[in-house]
């Protein structure tokens, strides 16, 4: 049986993970033990490249759905991961996805641990006071508080001594 030629390995593209918030949109790339890593951010897109604990080389070229503020942007390394802290240039704008084409890549994923539904949240808050408001005005008025003059100040303790201060 004849082997096929060894010859360089292929780029893969490194699993993906992002999620959305106010001010900030965050991607996990998910390489362990990587070397050799490359963040180029531009404003509308991220160049990743590095090599992985196999030697294996992994390239993600992601063309953001709107803008972002490059220079106002970082990433960072661990052990198991490269994260990616890209500071939108619209804040308080919703991204419905990280991907400029409405097409998502099989190595891009929701990170469903980090991801909270933030849009509309000054809505949630104002409803809750207004719904505590009503509650405090459905409370039924207690009156006065209860005369306190039947309390006796000289009663005697246990010893038939008086227990004044």
């Amino acid at each position: 049986m004849a082997r096929a030629p060894c010859g360089p390995l292929r780029r893969q593209h490194a699993r993906t993970l992002w999620y959305d918030r106010p001010k900030y949109v965050f991607m996990e790339f998910c390489v362990e033990d990587s070397t050799d890593v490359r963040v180029l951010l531009e404003d509308h897109r991220v160049v990743f490249s590095c090599k992985n604990g196999d030697g294996v080389e992994l390239y993600n070229e992601i063309e953001f759905y709107a803008k972002v503020n490059s220079k106002d942007s970082q990433d960072k390394r661990s052990g198991r991961s490269v994260t990616c802290f890209v500071r939108k240039w619209k804040e308080k704008v919703a991204w419905p996805r990280l991907t400029k084409e409405d097409v998502k890549p099989v190595w891009l994923s929701v990170d469903y641990d980090n991801w909270r539904d933030w849009e509309g949240d000054e809505e949630v808050e104002l409803a809750q006071v207004e719904h505590y408001a009503e509650l405090l005005q459905k409370v039924s008025p207690k009156g006065p508080p209860p005369a306190m003059d039947d309390l006796d100040d000289d009663s005697d303790d246990a010893n038939g001594t008086s227990s004044g201060l």
